[in-house]
C-alpha cells in the first residue's frame, strides 16, 4: 500500500488560494489499489556483511514530524526538529556551532548556506537566522512544505501552490515572485524541488523542472518529464519530488508516480526519462541512477542513457527513505530504522546498520561521510570501513 503523509492542495483559478483538500486515503485506492489490510514488509535477509559502518558523531536535536531537510555544507551540519529548534554542528568533530530556537512549530526546515539558516513556521512565518541569530521575518502568503533554499545572500521560498518567492538574506527585502501560468489544479504538500545549477535556480512546477534566473526571476528554461495519465486530478498528481541528484551538469529527479529522468543542466536539454511509480527522492553519480518504486522495488539505471542496470525486490514494503551514492555503496534506510548498504554494481546487500529511528529525509554524503537525521531528532555522521 502506499502511505502519504501529505495533502494534496487545490489552486482556484482566479484568486491561486491554496484549499487543503484531505485525499490520503483516495490516493492509496487509486494510486496503489490495495486491498483493507497492509501488504507483509519482506523479512530482513540473512547477511554476512563485507562493509560495516562506524559511528563519527551523533547529537540530538529534538524530534521530527515534518518532511524535514538536512543541510550540509562545507562548514556546517544544519538540523532542526519539529518544535522550532534549529542546531548546526562542525561536519568533522560534531561540535555544536550554534543552536536557536525560533519559538513555534516548524513546517518547512531547514534551508541554510552555512551562515543563513531559513525555516517556515506552521503559522507560514518564513524565518531567517544569521549564524543562530534571528534578523527578520516575513509571513508568507500561502502553506509551504519545501524548506526554503538559501543562496548568494538570497532566500528561495516555494509554496505548495507552486509560486516561489524571493528575498534579500541580509534585511528581508522582497525581490520578486514566480509562478508559472496554467499549472495543474492539484499539488503535493510535500517537499518539491527548489535548489540551484550554477546561476540558475531550478525549481519544480508540476511535472516540469524550470530554471530561473536568480536576479529576477524570468524562466530560462523549462523541460517535462512526463505526461502524467488519469481519468481525474488525483490520478494525475505529478509534481517533482525533492531533492534532485546533482551530478556535474546533470540533474536527476523523481516525478511523482510518474517517471524517474535526468536533465543536462547547462544546456537545458532532456536526456531521457524512465516510467516508475514512486514517490521518493532518487540518487545518482557519474554513472548510476537509482531509486525505489512505491512498493520499495529498487531500480538501477545507466546515469548516460538510461538503460536499466539491476533490480532489486528484496526490500519491499519496508518502507524505503530517499537514498544516496556513498562511494562504491547506496544507501537507505527502512520503516525499522535499519541502514542498508547496497554493492552499487549490482545491488546486493552488503551491510547494515541501526539507527534509532526512520530517517526523515534521505541521507547525504559529504566529503566520505555519511550525514542522516531520524524521527528522534537523532543526527548519525557515519563512516563506510
Amino acid at each position: 500500500m502506499l502511505h502519504i503523509r501529505a495533502l494534496a492542495h487545490r489552486m482556484a483559478p482566479t484568486s491561486r488560494q491554496v484549499l487543503a483538500v484531505a485525499i490520503a486515503a483516495s490516493l492509496v485506492s487509486i494510486l496503489s489499489a490495495c486491498g483493507s489490510s497492509k501488504p507483509k514488509p519482506a523479512p530482513l535477509e540473512d547477511l554476512t556483511p563485507s562493509k560495516t559502518v562506524s559511528l563519527v558523531w551523533e547529537h540530538r536535536v529534538d524530534s521530527v514530524d515534518l518532511p524535514s531537510s538536512l543541510v550540509v555544507t562545507n562548514d556546517a551540519v544544519v538540523a532542526s526538529s519539529s518544535d522550532g529548534d534549529i542546531d548546526a554542528f562542525a561536519p568533522r568533530t560534531g561540535a555544536k556551532k550554534w543552536t536557536a530556537d525560533v519559538h513555534a512549530n516548524l513546517a518547512a526546515a531547514v534551508g541554510s548556506d552555512g551562515r543563513f539558516a531559513a525555516a517556515v513556521t506552521t503559522s507560514n512565518e518564513l524565518v531567517v537566522l544569521d549564524n543562530g541569530k534571528e534578523v527578520w521575518r516575513e509571513r508568507q502568503p500561502g502553506r509551504v512544505a519545501t524548506a526554503p533554499f538559501v543562496a548568494g545572500e538570497r532566500v528561495f521560498v516555494q509554496a505548495v501552490d507552486r509560486s516561489i518567492r524571493a528575498y534579500d538574506a541580509l534585511d528581508g527585502r522582497w525581490l520578486w515572485t514566480y509562478q508559472r501560468a496554467g499549472g495543474e489544479a492539484l499539488a503535493l504538500a510535500v517537499p518539491g524541488v527548489l535548489t540551484s545549477y550554477r546561476d540558475t535556480l531550478l525549481v519544480g512546477q508540476g511535472s516540469r523542472l524550470v530554471g530561473l534566473d536568480p536576479v529576477k526571476g524570468a524562466a530560462r528554461f523549462e523541460l517535462n518529464l512526463g505526461t502524467p495519465r488519469g481519468s481525474n486530478e488525483v490520478e494525475r498528481l505529478a509534481d517533482l519530488i525533492g531533492p534532485p541528484a546533482r551530478v556535474g551538469d546533470d540533474v536527476c529527479v523523481r516525478a511523482f508516480q510518474l517517471s524517474v529522468g535526468c536533465v543536462n543542466a547547462s544546456t537545458g536539454v532532456l536526456k531521457w526519462t524512465r516510467p516508475q511509480a514512486g514517490t521518493k527522492p532518487v540518487a545518482a553519480n557519474d554513472q548510476i541512477v537509482v531509486g525505489a518504486d512505491s512498493a520499495d522495488r529498487v531500480s538501477a539505471w545507466k546515469a548516460s542513457s538510461g538503460d536499466i542496470l539491476w533490480r532489486v525486490d528484496r526490500f519491499t514494503h519496508r518502507g524505503l527513505s530517499g537514498m544516496v551514492v556513498w562511494g562504491d555503496l547506496v544507501a537507505m534506510a527502512d520503516m525499522d530504522g535499519y541502514l542498508h548498504l547496497l554493492a552499487l554494481d549490482d545491488g546486493r546487500t552488503v551491510g547494515r546498520f541501526s539507527l534509532d529511528a526512520p530517517l526523515v529525509v534521505a541521507p547525504i554524503v559529504k566529503d566520505g561521510l555519511l550525514f542522516a537525521q531520524t524521527r528522534r531528532g537523532t543526527v548519525y555522521a557515519l563512516r563506510s570501513n
